[in-house]
């Protein structure tokens, strides 16, 4: 409001430059509604078909003196030049503003740059600065009309949005990527309380559903977000734990999971709740998401991966690969073909011959994927070994480039902004999808290929006398379902009646289980594991433990629920990143299942 009163005049765009998840649109509506009136403001989400539309309401607004907003303006910038015409040419109202709104981006045109007023929005850091800025939108009067209940349900609502939006501080381990919770969402989750208490108010009982504010939190605001299951359970476990009716209304303010000493005022008043604002500390502790005392040295330890890749890009050489130029190629690659001949100096992978195997229904599933596993194995490290192989001899100068090679060394250094970067080839990831680097991909090809050639080396039966190390598969969640289809046809069921179980005490743990099998390869992070459940980490902990081996069977449903009111599934994702899951483990946990999806739990395969 005074940046609009003091600094703002027809003439001159107001660009507001957001952070990803940071969205103005609310409390920008809200200041027209106040200054201009609703009707005499209008909005567009920039995007495919909407620049005719936009250069229309441009026109129409500047010559009524209305506002107008175009948000998103960096998923356009090859239209921003034909904005910055009509800008010019422009005469509008005394009474007009344009306001934009748009992310960092590299070729947002420096002229509209420079004659737009620049402000930059935010989504403020820590849960303190996030709770203040949420209690300056709600005015005293939005705030404390209404029962106590209303006004403690508003404060755990405010709360709840700067855990969800803290917590993407802590990818991927508190979230598994950055969602766009925004100001809308909190705005939505006003209304909805806000009509929930006033119902409830009407029917004299004073009870809230709380159950619809989960539903409707869950599945259409902040949920309609979230597109990762594990993230989802996350999620549910913080509107349980702040939205139920045995924390709200209390006659001397109960304690409640918000933060240390933290009680909720037996009031309505909103300087009673941000006054509370005001006491907390500004620096966030882990335990105020639920997030393991350690969980600092896994968030380094990203940050530090990131700025390292960040500086290679910076460092590598900013080379045409559209031109070939053989002593630029030769820098660049020459590291990726050392590593690659060093890998397979002891291996016969390259000659060996394999053919893929035949199927004919009557062998068993597990040994068919392993004879596939082997093939395809064998067949890509022969393949990576062709396109290397061709890529160096025009480096070395014994051959003509080619246009598949031209094309395979542009998908090997890739383009950013700019910048080269190493990039695994699409041909490679066609066939197996491994690490992006592709000097982590190699290694891991040769790897798990020189695994499948033991493994192919030995009788099925004492295959399960030992530990699998699933680390070793390309594809360890076909592995698993090959187990669960040969344990159907041992069991003359369906594989749909088949659960996944698992002991750390024997195979004789698992009940009705054909196929016993022990697994390994496997770490854990977000907690540890004390050899019969789930403990929490110190802050001394080292971010991620190995995991014990352990025995898995595929079991019929109704033997794989016993028991399990005290373990929580786990997600076992293909690495780190946690973009990908294999499986899911029920591990004992105790009790408190709530506590180990909010410090992320999860186990990941080890690297090899």
């Amino acid at each position: 409001k005074k940046l609009y009163s003091k600094e703002t005049i027809s003439t001159e765009p107001i660009l507001i430059v957001i952070s990803p998840g940071a969205d103005p649109s609310a409390e920008l509506r809200d200041l027209a509604t106040e200054i201009v009136g609703k009707d005499k403001y209008s909005e567009i989400a920039m995007g495919q078909g909407q620049m005719i539309v936009a250069i229309d309401l441009l026109k129409k607004c500047s010559t009524q003196g209305t506002w107008l907003c175009l948000k998103n303006l960096h998923l356009v910038t090859s239209w921003l030049s034909t904005l910055e015409k009509e800008l010019n040419i422009l005469k509008p109202h005394k009474d007009f503003r344009l306001w934009l709104t748009s992310e960092v981006h590299p070729k947002f045109p420096t002229i509209l740059l420079q004659s737009s007023i620049k402000i930059t929005y935010e989504a403020p850091p820590g849960i303190k600065k996030n709770l203040l800025r949420t209690f300056e939108i709600w005015t005293p009067e939005m705030f404390s009309h209404g029962s106590v209940t209303r006004s403690q349900a508003l404060f755990a609502l405010a709360w709840f949005h700067a855990i969800v939006q803290e917590r993407r501080k802590y990818i991927p381990q508190g979230w598994t990527k950055f969602y766009e919770f925004s100001q809308a969402d909190l705005r939505a989750g006003y209304e909805i309380i806000n009509n929930l208490c006033e119902q409830a108010v009407k029917r004299n009982n004073g009870e809230i559903q709380w159950e619809f504010v989960h539903g409707l939190f869950d599945q259409a605001i902040y949920g309609g977000r979230v597109d990762n299951p594990v993230d989802t359970d996350v999620l549910k476990s913080y509107l349980t734990q702040f939205f139920n009716s045995a924390i709200f209304g209390g006659a001397k303010g109960l304690k409640i999971k918000f933060g240390p000493g933290i009680s909720l005022p037996n009031s309505t008043e909103h300087g009673s709740y941000k006054e509370i604002c005001d006491k907390l500390d500004d620096q966030d502790l882990p335990s105020s998401f639920g997030l393991p005392a350690n969980i600092e040295g896994s968030a380094q330890r990203i940050n530090s991966t990131q700025i390292i890749n960040s500086l290679k890009i910076l460092m590598r050489t900013d080379v045409e690969v559209e031109k070939f130029d053989k002593e630029k190629w030769s820098i660049l690659l020459t590291p990726l073909l050392n590593l690659w001949k060093k890998l397979n100096q002891d291996s016969d992978l390259i000659k060996t011959k394999v053919s893929l195997p035949s199927e004919d229904g009557t062998s068993p599933p597990i040994k068919s994927f392993l004879q596939l596993e082997r093939y395809n194995g064998i067949h890509l490290v022969q393949n990576i070994h062709e396109n290397l192989a061709s890529l160096s001899k025009v480096i070395r100068g014994v051959s003509l480039i080619t246009n598949d090679i031209q094309e395979f060394a542009k998908d090997l250094l890739q383009r950013e902004v700019g910048q080269w970067h190493w990039g695994t080839p699409q041909i490679w990831q066609e066939r197996w999808e491994g690490p992006s680097d592709p000097m982590q991909y190699i290694r891991a090809v040769v790897a798990r290929a020189k695994a499948m050639q033991t493994w192919s080396l030995s009788k099925e039966s004492d295959l399960f006398q030992h530990t699998i190390n699933l680390s070793e598969l390309f594809r360890p969640d076909t592995f698993l379902n090959a187990l669960r289809q040969q344990t159907a046809r041992e069991s003359k069921v369906s594989m749909d009646e088949l659960a996944l179980v698992a002991s750390w005490s024997s195979s004789d743990g698992i009940k009705h289980a054909k196929i016993p099998i022990k697994i390994g390869g496997l770490q854990l992070e977000g907690c540890s594991f004390d050899g019969s459940r789930l403990v929490e980490n110190a802050p001394d902990s080292p971010s991620v433990s190995a995991f014990p081996p352990c025995y898995i069977a595929w079991v019929p449903k109704d033997v794989s629920q016993q028991g399990t009111r005290e373990t929580i599934s786990l997600p076992v994702y293909f690495n780190s990143d946690r973009d990908k899951i294999v499986t899911r483990l029920n591990v004992p946990c105790g009790s408190d299942q709530q506590k180990w999806l909010q410090c992320g739990a999860a186990l990941f395969l080890k690297n090899v």
